[in-house]
């Protein structure tokens, strides 16, 4: 999920539970403009670094454990990460989406795309 500085989703892809987080966000960051791109531990890939740079945007990933070249983080900005956190929780609000009723996904979909349509009008 991509989120603005606020907090409000702007854009979000379904992928299936045991496919990695980090291939799927250079999809996400596609012609968003950013000048920073906040992301958790589980994003820390060079191939996302080097998407981020070609934006002009400041990677703001912790490193991997496992990770030999080590990149420092600002953290003053990765503590504003909350905000993407306080955007999961809001759209956990509503119980469509958190306890996830709709057996496809493509109404799955539907129902966090409503959700992020509401939280945008608040």
């Amino acid at each position: 999920m991509a989120v603005r500085g606020l907090g409000c989703p702007v854009r979000f892809t379904l992928t299936a539970g045991q496919k990695g987080d980090a291939p799927e966000a250079e999809a996400l960051i596609t012609d968003l403009p950013a000048g920073a791109v906040m992301a958790d531990t589980a994003y820390d890939s060079d191939r996302l670094r080097e998407a981020i740079a070609h934006k002009k945007a400041l990677a703001v990933i912790p490193n991997s454990p496992s990770r030999a070249r080590k990149h420092p983080p600002d953290r003053h900005l990765y503590a504003q990460r909350h905000l993407i956190e306080c955007c999961f929780s809001k759209l956990k609000q509503f119980r469509r989406v958190a306890t996830r009723y709709e057996k496809t996904a493509r109404n799955y979909f539907a129902v966090v795309t409503i959700a992020a349509i509401v939280l945008w009008i608040k």
